[in-house]
């Protein structure tokens, strides 16, 4: 007999992993034992805001997901193992990516290359995840309601992915490089998402 899946159990633990990935930052994040305040100290801090937030809004959107579907399989399951073993990951690159936006850490053109290339390759894995999810709910959906929904979603976030590969493959041949251009490419997603979603609302004449 097919039993039904525990959408509970499943959330809570993404959210379990999520709170380790904050554990983790917190371990990481360095204090001078007088607590004077220093160039490093100041820029550990700014790391440690930006990637705190980051894995706020990732949380929010994994949270969404859970409160516009009530589908639930093995393949969700998968997909969101894998998200939530990229976030893991994906914590770490972008602290040395803040830090070498202040000067420090980073200190060759080819290490540069290869920290955006890892962010854009975790950037792309999570949100490639999201899309996934998305479809395969919607694919899988039985209630018309949220059906178009979903399928907006799975959409929307695959034009993350996109950028993303435009961002890996602008450090990978190190295009623009010393302009900062392969992160540049992620404010496309503010443009890009707001076509989509006028042509698919008008298209499907939503509200």
């Amino acid at each position: 007999m097919k039993l039904p899946h525990n959408i509970s159990r499943i959330e809570a633990f993404s959210d379990a992993v999520f709170a380790f990935a904050a554990t983790l930052m917190v371990v990481n994040f360095d204090m001078d034992s007088n607590l004077s305040i220093t160039k490093s100290s100041a820029t550990g801090f700014l790391s440690f805001f930006v990637s705190f937030f980051v894995l706020a809004a990732l949380w929010w959107v994994h949270y969404n997901f859970f409160r516009r579907t009530n589908y639930m399989d093995n393949g969700i399951i998968a997909l969101n193992s894998v998200l939530l073993f990229v976030v893991l990951y994906y914590v770490f690159p972008l602290k040395d990516l803040v830090q070498s936006w202040m000067g420090e850490g980073v200190t060759t053109k080819e290490e540069l290359a290869n920290l955006f290339v890892m962010y854009g390759i975790g950037f792309l894995l999570i949100f490639l995840c999201f899309s996934l999810m998305y479809y395969r709910a919607f694919k899988r959906s039985r209630s018309t309601e949220t059906v178009t929904l979903l399928y907006f979603y799975a959409r929307h976030f695959f034009i993350f992915v996109l950028v993303a590969i435009i961002s890996v493959i602008l450090a990978f041949f190190e295009v623009g490089l010393q302009f900062g251009f392969p992160g540049f490419v992620y404010a496309l997603l503010g443009p890009l998402c707001y076509s989509h979603s006028k042509r698919f609302f008008k298209k499907f004449q939503l509200d």
